[in-house]
């Protein structure tokens, strides 16, 4: 591990790979095993680290013997990190591109595990009026009402709006009802000259943009 530490000094920690940034994370002088396998099974075992990190305390303590203290560890770095984007976020005054979006959103989506539907009020410079949720729901389903979404943007005198939401439980890519939200806001949205920008799904495992997928 002596090896980690000295590349993390002189390189910084975005020089480590997912293993070593959780090895060192998990490293316990109480331990003896390797902290490098141990890295690699518990990403193994749930697929990715994104998926390590949003991992329930009392499920991660039992992982590779890790205990209380190392699981606790771990979801308190991923909520560190997931503050920290947050306010990086939260200074966010323009929305250009869906990579914008994700930037803005997805500290706040990530940490949820129902589905959640929100919308950006933004002037016909792209710059952001408000970004409010507008429905939840269970895993799998919210439901949207569109009129109310239309509503808050005609009292916001909002000249565009972007209609996010997330997939908690699968990948970003868009279901039926999706594509059938999608058409609805943006019908509904034009008898007032306001146009849908973009609809902008974000899951763990990636991000889907209705624009960049030529679908509005």
């Amino acid at each position: 591990m002596k090896n980690l530490h000295d590349k993390l000094l002189s390189r910084g920690v975005a020089a480590l790979t997912d293993v070593e940034l959780l090895a060192m994370l998990v490293e316990s002088a109480d331990d003896r095993r390797d902290p490098l396998q141990t890295a690699e099974n518990l990403i193994a075992a749930y697929g990715s680290l994104t998926a390590v990190a949003h991992a329930e305390i009392g499920r991660l303590r039992m992982s590779e013997g890790l205990g209380l203290r190392r699981a606790e560890r771990i979801r308190l770095a991923s909520e560190l990190g997931r503050r920290v984007s947050a306010a990086t976020a939260a200074a966010i005054a323009t929305v250009v591109t869906d990579a914008d979006v994700v930037r803005l959103m997805r500290p706040l989506l990530d940490a949820v595990h129902h589905e959640e539907c929100w919308a950006i009020y933004l002037t016909s410079s792209n710059r952001i009026i408000e970004h409010s949720r507008v429905s939840q729901g269970g895993v799998q389903a919210t439901v949207v009402d569109h009129r109310l979404i239309i509503k808050r943007a005609l009292e916001l005198l909002a000249t565009q709006i972007i209609l996010v939401h997330n997939h908690p439980s699968g990948a970003a890519a868009p279901s039926d009802d999706d594509r059938a939200l999608t058409a609805r806001i943006r019908d509904a949205a034009a008898l007032f000259d306001i146009r849908l920008t973009d609809h902008v799904i974000i899951s763990r495992e990636g991000d889907f943009s209705f624009r960049r997928a030529a679908l509005l």
